[in-house]
């Protein structure tokens, strides 16, 4: 069986369906889920899933990445807003960075993240492609 860290093991749902929590008294969807509804402490809540469309919100461009990225750079992350109107911090991928645009129409698709360090366990989630792709 694969070792995998705790905290991936925890992360498997949301990062694999991008799950989201709903709460029903507010009405508000919250990425990563939460227990507790931060604006009223409402505990009542449904797992749901998150649109696979919407648009980036805002970004920034990493330039001096951290070791385990540095091949990757520079790279985008953006913050993307789901037709729903939750929001998920993800990183742009299949473009450069200089063509991510505020407002730039985008589809989450699961890749993979990162390599753990010598482990080589491998970590997927969700990133953002351009439309245009």
């Amino acid at each position: 069986m694969a070792q995998f860290s705790s905290r991936i093991w925890r992360e498997f749902p949301q990062r694999y369906r991008l799950e989201a929590s709903k709460f029903k008294k507010s009405g508000k969807t919250y990425y990563p889920p939460r227990d507790i509804d931060p604006t009223n402490g409402d505990t009542e809540n449904e797992i749901v899933r998150l649109p696979d469309t919407g648009k980036v919100v805002t970004y920034t461009v990493i330039r001096v990445a951290p070791s385990q990225w540095g091949d990757q750079s520079p790279y985008a992350l953006a913050v993307v807003e789901p037709t729903d109107g939750t929001r998920v911090m993800v990183q742009m991928t299949d473009c450069d960075v200089e063509e991510v645009k505020i407002g730039m129409e985008v589809r989450l698709e699961f890749r993979r993240i990162q390599t753990e360090a010598h482990s080589g366990v491998l970590s997927y989630g969700h990133k953002a492609v351009p439309k245009w792709f």
